[in-house]
C-alpha cells in the first residue's frame, strides 16, 4: 500500500513539473538527491556498524542476559502471559537495549526474533496475541537514552550543537512509552473484563 502512495506522489510531482514547465527541477533533484543520499549513508554507516558491533559483543559476553535479568521484573509485569524462561524475554531485552541507544536498525533483528518466539506461544496463529501487541507498543514508543542515529544525522548536516537533542529525546520517548503502555494496559484490562473497544 505504501508503495502505491509513493508512486502516486511521485507521479503527481512529475505531472506538475511538466504542466508548469519545470522539468529541469526533476532532473536536478534526481542527480543531487542521489549524491546526498549516498553521502548520508556513508556518514551514518560507521556509527551504525560501531553500535551494532558493541551490541553483538554485549550479547556474546552475556551482558545482554544480565540486562535481561535486570529488566525481568519490569518485563514480567508488562508481559504476564509470557512464560518466565521464554527466549522472547531475552530478545525483547536486546530490542529495548538497542532502542535505548537510538539504534533502530540494530534493534530490528532482536525485535523480529522476539516476534517469532511470541508467535510460537500464540494460541491463535492468524491473530496477534496480547504480548505481541504490547511488544509492538513498547518497541515503537521505546525510551531512547542516547539518540545515536539522530546525533549522527545532526552531525552529518553540520549542526552547531548536535547533542542538544538528547534531553528532549529522553523526555519525549519516556512520555510516549508511558502513554502507549498505559493505553495498552487499559485496552487489555477491558478485553479481559469482556468489554470490546
Amino acid at each position: 500500500m505504501v508503495g502505491y502512495i509513493w508512486a502516486f506522489l511521485i507521479g503527481i510531482g512529475i505531472l506538475y513539473s511538466f504542466l508548469t514547465g519545470n522539468i529541469n527541477v526533476i532532473n536536478d533533484s534526481i542527480l543531487n538527491n542521489a549524491t546526498e543520499a549516498l553521502d548520508l549513508i556513508l556518514n551514518l554507516l560507521p556509527i551504525i556498524v560501531l553500535w551494532t558491533g558493541i551490541l553483538k559483543i554485549a550479547e556474546e559476553s552475556g551482558l545482554l542476559n544480565k540486562f535481561a535479568l535486570l529488566l525481568k521484573p519490569f518485563l514480567k509485569r508488562i508481559f504476564p502471559d509470557i512464560p518466565k524462561d521464554n527466549k522472547a524475554l531475552g530478545y525483547i531485552s536486546s530490542n529495548i537495549a538497542a532502542n535505548m541507544l537510538g539504534l533502530g536498525s540494530a534493534a530490528t533483528p532482536a525485535g523480529l526474533k522476539a516476534m517469532e518466539e511470541l508467535q510460537k506461544i500464540n494460541p491463535s496463529k492468524d491473530t496477534a496475541s496480547t504480548p505481541m501487541i504490547t511488544f509492538l507498543v513498547l518497541n515503537t514508543a521505546g525510551v531512547t537514552l542516547i539518540p545515536t542515529t539522530i546525533l549522527a544525522l545532526r552531525g552529518a548536516y553540520h549542526s552547531s550543537n548536535p547533542e542538544i537533542i538528547i534531553l528532549p529525546a529522553i523526555i519525549a520517548t519516556f512520555c510516549s512509552s508511558v502513554a502507549g503502555l498505559t493505553l495498552d494496559y487499559i485496552i487489555r484490562k477491558k478485553k479481559r473484563n469482556g468489554r470490546h473497544i
